[in-house]
């Protein structure tokens, strides 16, 4: 949950899924009600030494029980029985906004709950990325409510949901380079046994792990879809155990450690070596930047089209939590890994294609919200952007600036005339007069409808302009 969002009294629409907790947001506090079984569960977890060891690790959100509470809506069977508090997280983000090292690092964290709580006495119920957040570089789980008392005989709840959101969107991105996000994003249970074995070729099936996580799954999946068996009973009856559930919890790590996406490079992975920028140029950007982010002061900023992040760790410096978006997985793949060797807390990296921004998913479009419903920015960077965004995204430029427009934030944009090299080399894929509003000319009439512009700078290639520019009160 983002400060902004907080400010809005209400139950949050998508944690409805467990019926005895629900989350509840009250005047800048992330509040968990829980159920009469949730607050035994709670009690359990809470009075184990491992609940203060996650913490202390940062592997688990913070969390207490509240105090001074607010009227509470009636929305458990049976009513409230106790209410936690939450830390706020930064930024709230989703796995189909994730790079694959994120997804992993993500299912690493979630193998390492399960075997350790099972050690206490305890299992989570479900295995969903959705109960994780990153807070910078770093993956926390956030759902103290999955945690329950182990149920003796009873096998891991959780397995076919972390093939399906873990495991087959990692295999299908290292071994045949299958982006995952699109397709989580088209569907938020993920991918089912079935449809990650049709993707996978016979050679495929001979890998560590394809035989018994994929095929034998999609087999018995079909057996007791086709059968009145009770399978959890029938695994009960036939001595199902905590071994056999940690041997199958290590064996899952052991495979998802070894995989890996292997791509080498990608359209802009390359950029920063690559672009036609002077270095007085890219010095002068730098500290165009820098005057801006101080003078603003921002608690949220957005880097729209960070590429490795150079500007988005200049705006760390002064605000509050930077989150860094572009559109090229394995370059944010590639930032992701160097934030997580810097510690870096401060910068969220994430994979999005801004002319097809993260919708509203799930039931009734309130599950998963958008991005700007996250936490608009008090600053957004768009920097070497809008021309991508115009011209390859086709997206003109007055409703690019209205978008920006309606986050009410402060812009830091640069603006690269149609004789900057990589602008010319834009126009040429496209016919002559497909984008007659792109000229630096239209452009500030439009900026200047929407923004007052505090200041310009042209660089001396003369070729990319800077603007300073903040919404009109």
């Amino acid at each position: 949950m983002t400060d902004q969002e907080i400010k809005t009294p209400g139950i949050e629409p998508g944690s409805f899924r467990d019926p005895d907790s629900r989350v509840f947001i009250s005047h800048g506090r992330i509040l968990r009600l829980l159920s009469k079984q949730g607050l035994a569960d709670w009690q359990k977890l809470s009075s184990s030494p491992l609940f203060a060891e996650l913490v202390a690790e940062g592997k688990l959100v913070g969390t207490r029980e509240a105090t001074d509470l607010p009227d509470l809506p009636d929305v458990l069977q049976g009513g409230v029985a106790a209410v936690l508090e939450h830390d706020v997280i930064p930024f709230v983000s989703y796995p189909y906004e994730w790079t694959f090292s994120m997804l992993r690092d993500a299912a690493l964290l979630q193998l390492e709950l399960v075997e350790r709580s099972i050690g206490a006495g305890m299992m989570l119920k479900d295995s969903t990325p959705y109960n994780v957040q990153f807070v910078g570089a770093r993956p926390v789980f956030v759902d103290v409510g999955s945690f329950e008392q182990l149920r003796e005989g009873e096998p891991w709840a959780g397995y076919r949901q972390f093939c399906m959101l873990f495991l087959y969107p990692l295999m299908l991105e290292a071994w045949k380079d299958i982006p995952f996000q699109t397709w989580l994003r088209g569907n938020i249970a993920g991918i089912s046994p079935q449809e990650c074995r049709n993707l996978l070729s016979s050679r495929d099936l001979l890998r560590r792990g394809a035989f018994t996580h994929v095929a034998l799954h999609a087999r018995l999946e079909r057996h007791y879809e086709n059968t009145d068996t009770d399978a959890k009973k029938e695994l009960k009856t036939s001595g199902f155990n905590q071994e056999l559930i940690l041997a199958n919890i290590r064996r899952l790590r052991r495979l998802i450690k070894k995989l890996e996406w292997k791509r080498a490079d990608s359209e802009w992975s390359g950029y920063e070596l690559t672009t036609t920028y002077s270095d007085e140029d890219a010095k002068r950007k730098a500290e165009f930047v820098t005057e801006v982010v101080r003078t603003e002061k921002p608690g949220l900023v957005w880097d729209l089209g960070c590429n490795e992040g150079h500007h988005a760790r200049i705006a760390a410096e002064t605000a509050r939590y930077v989150v860094a978006l572009d559109i090229d997985a394995l370059v944010v793949d590639r930032l992701y890994g160097a934030l997580a060797k810097e510690g870096q807390a401060k910068i969220l990296p994430l994979t999005m294609n801004l002319a097809d921004p993260s919708p509203g998913l799930g039931w009734r479009g309130l599950e998963r919200k958008p991005l700007p419903d996250r936490g608009s920015p008090d600053l957004a960077l768009c920097l070497a952007l809008i021309h991508h965004v115009s011209i390859t995204g086709n997206i003109p430029v007055a409703e690019f600036l209205d978008w920006l427009q309606s986050m009410k934030t402060s812009l830091v944009i640069e603006f690269p005339t149609p004789d900057d090299p990589m602008v010319s080399r834009l126009l040429m894929r496209k016919r002559v007069g497909d984008h007659p509003d792109y000229n630096r000319d239209w452009f500030e009439q439009c900026l200047a409808q929407r923004f007052d512009v505090v200041r310009s700078e042209v660089l001396s290639s003369g070729e990319r302009v800077l603007y300073h520019a903040r919404p009109r009160a």
